[in-house]
Parts: C-alpha cells; structure tokens; sequence
C-alpha cells in the first residue's frame, strides 16, 4: 500500500502526489477511523462496486465474457499479491521468525497460490458457472473482505479459514453413512469453531477471573477481538448442524460457501442468516424489481436516520456523559439516561440492521427482519420474538433444542431457559455484566412461563395491553443499565435499597463488580418530584429529548401506518425519491457533532 506514497513523491507533481496519497488512506485500514455503513467512504466505495455487480446480471456473450474472464486472471492474481504480502508480513512480525525460515513462508504461499489458482481453473473448465457469475462471484467475495480489512484489519484470513475448513467438514458430515462418524465429525466442526471464537473473545476475561481468584498473574497477550467473529461463527455452526440434520444440502462449491459466510452487508454485525435462506438465492437469477428497490432504499434511510442521527446524537450528547459519571448527576438524569439507553441501542442495532438488510436487497437478496418493533413487547418472552430476531431463533434451534428443550420435564425446561439466555448474556461479551443481563432475562423468562399457566401474557383490550407493555418495558430497560455500565472493579453489591422500585440485595462472583450499574440505579433510586428542576434538564437538553421522543413515536407508531409510509415513498417517482435521500444525508451530516461513530454490536 504505501507504495502508491512512494510513487508519487518520486515522479507525480503535488497534486498527483495528493491524490495518491489519498487513495491510498481509502484502501488502507486504518484501527482509528475503520470503515462504517454511516461513513461517506463506504458511500462512495459502495456506488461503484454497485454499478459494475448491477452489470453481472445476466450472462454476457462475446467480448464481454473475454473481458470478465480477464478480470478473474487479475482478480485473482491480485488476491495473491495480498496474500504473499500478508504471509510476508507475518514472516517479519513473528517471534518465530529464527525457528521457521523465509523459504519456508515463500513454500506456503505457493502452495496456496497453487491450490488457488488450479480450484479456479477447474470451476472454468467444469463450467461450474457462466463467466459472468464466476466473476460475480469473486468480485463480490473480493469486496467482501476488502470492506472487512477496512472494518477490522488482517482478520479476513480467519473468516476465509473458518469458511473453507467448515465447508469442506460439513460436506463430509452430510455424505458420511456411519452414524458416528457423523457426530464426531459434527463435533469437530463445532468444537473447532466455538473453541476459536473463545480464544478471541474470552480468553482474556478467563485469565482475568483465574488471576483474581487465585492471586496470579497468568497471562496470554493482548489478544484483540476480530469484527464480527460470534456472527459469522455462529453461521458456520448452523450450517454443519443444519447438514447434519439434512435440512438442506451442502452449497454447490466452496466459493458459494464463501459468498455465503464473506457477504458483506451481514458480515460484521449481523443479522445471523442461515444458510438455507441464503444459499438457495443464490442460484437463483438476481432479479431487482421497482418495488425491491424502493424498498431497499426505504430501509436503508429508515436505518441510516435510526443509527446516525437519533442513536449517536444522544449517545454522545447525553448517554455517555450520564454513564461515564452517574453520582455527578441528579437521579431525573439518571433515569432519563436510562429511557434515552433503552432507545439508542435499539436505534444503533436495528438501524445497522435495516442498512443491511436494505443493501442485501439492492444486490438480489432477501433477508427476513431482525427487529419487529421489541418495545411493543407485553412481555419478555414477546420481546425476545422481536428482538435481534436471528439471535433468539439461533439460540432456540440449536441451543434450547439441543439441550432438550421442553422434553425432559418442567425443572429441566426452566433450567435451559436459563442456560439459554446466560450463554446468550455471554455471547454478547466476555464480562460478568453480560452473564447478569443474560441471566436476569432467563430468570424473567421462567417467571413468566409459570405464570402464563396463571395468568395470559398478552391481551387484546387497550388498558391491560398498555399496563403489560408498561411493566415489560421498564424490566426491560432495567437490564439494560448492567448492559450498558462499563466500570466493573472489586467485588461488592450490585443492587441495594433501589427505593419506588425494586429491592434487591446479594453478593456477586468474587472478581468483579457492577460499580457504575449501582450507581445509576442507586441514584435513580433517590429520585423525587422536582418539576421545575426537571423542566430545567429537559430545557438544557431539549435537542437530546426532542430526538429521544421522535425516536419513541417512531417505534410505536402503528404498523400499518409505517406499511402506508413505505409504500407512499416506494410508488414516489424517481427524482423525489433522490431529493429525500439527499435529505436524509444532510440531516445525518447536519447532526453529526464528530465523526461516524460505530455501531454497539461492533464489539461482539
């Protein structure tokens, strides 16, 4: 890469000299400023991958096929020349450069190169694609890691390890006769993929716990957490596991697996799509209706408006400020901190998921929603219908269920509730507040399952309705304070005397404790009827509120309202659509007060 810096000091002028210089910070990664869906880099990036995969649509003839055959050769080598720089690399970085020599790395990278380019060439002469979808295919897995290298850094070649070996492991389960053998290699596969998403993601809390436990001082290295990884883990599990049941059948070739598991709309923070949703597109003729498009730009701006405008702007302006410091601010602040929490990080995930379910269907596929309005919930177990909906499903099918579900007896069924959702807590970090918030949303969800045999969870008539989506979201917003709170230190008390609310009192593990989550809810806790200082805080924060209350209209509005809104703007002619989309992006840029900020599910 800086080769292009190079380049233009030694022969280029100035000006030529910046442009290159330029360039080469776009396609460089750089850790302080990685490449987000909201940033106007990915804008760009994103037009000019869209216009050439708009042109892969149908099977060329002619010079057209000679030409993308061509761009395979080039693609190809220059995925290569990024993988002999990145061996390379290595090579200099390590601590094992004495024990393993240079033609060592140079002998791997042959072999890979080899093995790469002879797969290639047998897809060309089985004519396992047409020219023109081979090169669709390349292109965009190509793309795909590029936007991931930019979001994350090198890591791309774990996710293409992940994809390759689960692929050709899976493959072999669902051809495998031996009932054993099949479970073993099932076993494997899994065994393979959670093992190494626990090195990344907990290896560092595990040390950190034994060290506090045992007084030691054990130690692995900063091992930084690869973007995205518990997603696209989680896909390669519910493949094989999927193979194994013979719910659907392996994907054609390892390429189309990687297409699956690199797509980038999906790749770095969800949704979680399982293969036999996505693989069968696939093979189908990409076919981008009016109405397709209309909608897909509909949900993108829906989604860029949730996360860039209501999401970070009072993130930035009022959440953080609230949780970095809660005994500095009055017990109102701290409640409406908690409301304003409770808003934002459904605005930030389900506005990532909007974005990428929009951009999927730009490009001919179609994804299922991931949040179906959560905070409309009478209950919690209503909620985890409606909340990052891929997750919940992939807990139920292949963790609830694999554990026996509700089959072996009442007290085994409240267990793998509860197991379900503190794996579930764990998923999204490695840190006690994450086991907490998983585990009160388990306890929660057994609760009501004994008393629905009681009481109905859910009613039609406006009072009790209102009264049920009251309670289930305050419990709700509750959780999310242990979500939310970052400061965690010696052990201690979560929660005591949290008075007009609730009270709650016990010792937590001996590692550490929830310093700032018992701040919060302990000043809450003190909260009396001020009105004129509450005035006097909405008044200062009355931009933070104005966009907290829009963002709330805009969850409860009725569902067939938001249905008439979207097919008003999809039956808009072409050059309205374009005045409200260059709309949309000056408000994101109107209410930016610094850079774009990245998305909350980045971290898991």
């Amino acid at each position: 890469m800086n080769t292009l810096s190079e380049l233009s000091n030694l022969y280029l002028p100035d000006l030529f000299g910046h442009i290159f210089e330029t360039i080469n910070d776009w396609i460089t990664y750089n850790p302080k400023n990685p490449l987000l869906f909201n940033s106007p880099l990915f804008l760009g990036l994103f037009i000019v991958f869209y216009i050439i995969y708009v042109s892969l649509r149908t099977p060329k003839q002619g010079i057209i096929r000679q030409i993308h055959l061509i761009l395979i050769i080039l693609l190809s080598v220059f995925s290569l020349k990024v993988l002999y720089n990145l061996i390379m690399t290595f090579y200099h970085s390590s601590s094992y450069t004495i024990l393993i020599p240079e033609p060592f790395y140079i002998i791997l990278f042959l072999g890979i190169a080899f093995c790469f380019c002879f797969y290639i060439f047998q897809l060309i002469r089985n004519k396992v694609y047409t020219i023109t979808d081979l090169f669709r295919y390349i292109y965009v897995i190509i793309f795909s890691l590029f936007f991931y290298y930019k979001a994350g850094g090198n890591y791309y070649v774990l996710l293409m390890i992940c994809a390759v070996f689960t692929h050709l492991l899976s493959k072999k389960i669902y051809n495998e006769k031996n009932v054993i053998k099949r479970k073993l290699w099932l076993a494997f596969v899994v065994i393979a993929n959670l093992s190494m998403l626990s090195y990344y993601k907990y290896t560092g809390f595990l040390t950190e716990n034994i060290n506090a436990i045992f007084n030691g001082n054990l130690s692995f290295g900063n091992i930084i957490l690869p973007i995205g990884i518990s997603f696209f883990v989680f896909e390669a599990v519910s493949y094989a596991v999927d193979l194994y049941r013979k719910e659907l059948e392996p994907a054609r070739t390892t390429l189309d697996f990687c297409f699956y598991i690199s797509f980038f709309p999906k790749l770095v923070a969800g949704p979680i799509i399982r293969a036999k949703d996505f693989l069968p597109q696939m093979y189908q003729k990409m076919n981008l209706t009016k109405k397709d498009a209309g909608a897909a730009v509909f949900l993108i701006l829906m989604g860029l408006i949730k996360k860039a405008v209501i999401s970070d702007y009072i993130s930035i302006n009022f959440v953080d400020r609230i949780f970095d410091l809660p005994m500095s601010y009055s017990p109102f602040e701290n409640l409406m901190a908690v409301y304003a929490y409770t808003l934002q990080i459904y605005c930030d995930f389900s506005g990532y998921s909007d974005i990428a379910i929009g951009l999927s269907l730009l490009m001919g596929f179609k994804i299922p929603p991931n949040f179906l309005t959560p905070y409309k919930s009478q209950s919690i177990t209503e909620f985890w219908r409606r909340w990052h909906i891929s997750l919940s499903s992939w807990l139920r099918d292949y963790l609830y269920i694999s554990m026996g579900g509700n089959r072996k007896g009442k007290f085994r069924t409240y267990l793998n509730l509860f197991l379900t959702m503190l794996i579930g807590g764990l998923w999204h970090g490695a840190s006690w507040k994450f086991v907490v918030w998983g585990g009160l949303h388990g306890l929660v969800l057994g609760i009501e399952r004994f008393i629905k045999q009681f009481i109905p969870l859910s009613s039609e008539k406006r009072i009790p309705r209102i009264i049920r989506i009251l309670i289930a979201f305050h419990i709700i917003a509750f959780c999310w304070i242990f979500f939310r709170a970052k400061d965690f230190t010696i052990a201690s008390q979560v929660i005591s005397n949290i008075r007009n609310y609730l009270a709650c009192y016990g010792k937590i593990f001996r590692a550490k404790d929830f310093t700032i989550a018992s701040q919060v809810i302990s000043n809450i806790g003190n909260l009396s009827f001020e009105p004129g200082l509450w005035g006097t805080i909405i008044w200062n924060y009355r931009n933070v509120f104005l966009l907290v209350l829009i963002g709330y209209v805009m969850h409860f509005l009725p569902q067939r309202l938001v249905d008439n809104i979207k097919e008003g703007f999809i039956s808009l002619p072409v050059i309205v659509k374009a005045i409200f989309v260059g709309l949309a992006f000056w408000l994101v840029f109107a209410t930016m007060t610094s850079g774009p900020q990245p998305f909350i599910y980045f971290q898991f």
